[in-house]
C-alpha cells in the first residue's frame, strides 16, 4: 500500500501562489506515476497534473502555464506550484500513486485526504 498526506492548503487571493506538497510513504521511484485531482463544490473530480517514475510531467489544460508538477525523490515527496491562482481554482486538491505490489500485478490507484486550496478576495 501508499499512503499519502497532502499539505499546503490554504486561503489565499486572486493571483496568489501556493505550494502543494504530497508526502509519500514509499519511494517515488518505486511508484508508476503521482499526481493531483481536485473536486469544486458540486462539479466532479478533475484531473489537473501527473508526473511518472520516468520524470515526465503532464498537465490539464485549464492550468497549463500557472501550475507545475515536480519531485524531490529523496523526500519522497511531489509538489504542484499554483501560480496565478483564480477563483476557480478553488477545490480541495488530492493526491494520487499508481503502485504496483509486484511487477506483475494490476496497479492500484491510492488517495490522499485533500487540502483545500481557496481563492478569494
Amino acid at each position: 500500500q501508499v499512503q499519502l498526506v497532502e499539505s499546503g492548503g490554504g486561503l489565499v487571493q486572486p493571483g496568489g501562489s501556493l505550494r502543494l506538497s504530497c508526502a509519500a510513504s514509499r519511494p517515488i521511484f518505486s511508484i508508476d506515476a503521482m499526481g493531483w485531482y481536485r473536486q469544486a463544490p458540486g462539479q466532479l473530480r478533475e484531473f489537473v497534473a501527473r508526473i511518472t517514475s520516468g520524470g515526465s510531467t503532464n498537465c490539464a489544460d485549464s492550468v497549463k502555464g500557472r501550475f507545475t508538477i515536480s519531485r524531490d525523490a529523496a523526500k519522497n515527496t511531489v509538489y504542484l506550484q499554483l501560480d496565478s491562482l483564480k477563483p476557480e481554482d478553488t477545490a480541495v486538491y488530492s493526491c494520487y500513486a499508481d503502485w504496483r505490489a509486484t511487477f506483475n500485478s494490476a496497479p492500484l490507484r491510492y488517495w490522499g485526504q485533500g487540502t483545500q486550496v481557496t481563492v478569494s478576495p
